[in-house]
């Protein structure tokens, strides 16, 4: 057998000597041979497809410890785990898309500072956490502040709780920090960076080193109100008599509604429909998604847990949503809903009305 240099080969495969080297170190690409006085290294020329191949995801932008599991893979899942990598990027290339399109107008005065605080909007909120009605415990955690919406999630089993209270808990000192619109993303991001951290350490001092929760919140400055998501917990807009869903779960099941390899119908009955694709775990690999949005008076928001948004139909929740009722009375036909569908997990919901400040905004609908 013939091998080539690690000059020849990094000329076959167009990468550099130095790219290999890195790629042995970690153990991505090993040399075919080592010479054991010299340490020069040498490759049979049958590994220039597995050093194409990570050529090609670098220059996707893969990180390489995700190249290392794709290039282990079969190739059907190969296939399967590149695809499900460029859905993600898509899909945070879109939320990036939608900030630069902000900042794009912010700089060239489109959307002035004056316009923006012309407009002050504040919110009637109401939020709410009920066990599930075959639960023993509640890991959900609701919070509706003036400022601040928020709803956890804690996966079942040691620290869930802690976990969703804790995300929430990094959250809160937002309701009284002087965030401008345009800080209000930055301010968010560096919020839920704190409540990963947090739950790291609920982490570590509990027995099964886990503590995972999602997350879905919306911070308000002025007419703007940033949102971040991780997980399956929802945000749904009313406007205009029409409901929006606003996040986009991350899930496994939704993962494949994405690929074109299952319904929305088949989804919804699918046995892994909770299983997480992405959630704070507190190792600092959280990759929520971040965006801003502008609010109007009249809009409504609803955040809410799985343990609403799997079991009443979109139909059930636009009918109740778009009724005249206050947040709370509203909140409460809707756990009402998730009961009379069997409440198989527990509920945690809010739900807030923008109102114009010249409009009295009293807290919880009082």
């Amino acid at each position: 057998m013939r091998l080539l240099t690690i000059g020849a080969f990094a000329r076959a495969a167009r990468l550099s000597p130095k790219a290999l080297r890195l790629y042995d170190q970690l153990g991505l690409l090993r040399p075919a041979a080592v010479d054991g006085e010299s340490g020069y290294r040498f490759y049979d020329p049958a590994q220039l497809e597995r050093a194409r191949l990570i050529a090609w995801l670098r220059r996707l932008g893969m990180p390489l410890a995700r190249i290392r599991r794709v290039c282990d893979l079969p190739a059907p899942a190969a296939a399967e785990e590149l695809a499900g990598y460029w859905e993600q990027v898509l899909a945070e290339t879109t939320a990036r898309g939608r900030l630069a399109t902000f900042l794009v107008d912010y700089l060239s005065g489109r959307g002035s500072t004056v316009e923006e605080t012309a407009t002050v909007f504040g919110i009637r909120y109401a939020a709410r956490s009920e066990s599930g009605l075959v639960r023993t415990s509640n890991e959900d955690t609701a919070y509706a502040g003036p400022r601040l919406l928020a709803v956890a999630d804690g996966v079942r089993g040691p620290g869930g709780d802690l976990a969703s209270a804790a995300a929430i808990d990094a959250l809160k000192p937002l309701e009284t920090l002087a965030v401008s619109a345009e800080d209000l993303l930055g301010a968010l991001a560096d919020a839920v960076g704190a409540a990963d951290r947090a739950i790291g350490e609920i982490a570590a001092s509990s027995e099964s080193k886990e503590a995972v929760t999602t997350l879905t919140a919306l911070l308000w400055s002025g007419s703007r109100l940033a949102l971040v998501h991780i997980g399956d917990t929802r945000a749904y807009l009313v406007r205009d008599g029409g409901l929006f869903r606003i996040t986009h779960d991350h899930t496994y099941v939704q993962s494949l509604v994405d690929e074109g390899r299952l319904t929305p119908e088949e989804a919804a009955s699918h046995p892994q429909r909770s299983l997480l694709a992405r959630a704070l775990t507190g190792t600092g690999g959280a990759r929520p998604e971040l965006s801003l949005h502008g609010a109007r008076a009249g809009d409504r928001y609803l955040l809410c847990s799985d343990g609403l948004s799997a079991v009443v139909p979109e139909g059930s929740l636009r009918e109740v949503l778009t009724g005249p009722d206050a947040p709370q009375q509203v909140l409460d036909e809707l756990v009402a809903l998730a009961y009379a569908a069997g409440a198989p997990d527990n509920v945690a919901c809010v739900v807030a009305d923008v109102v114009s400040l010249e409009t009295p905004a009293d807290g919880g609908g009082r």
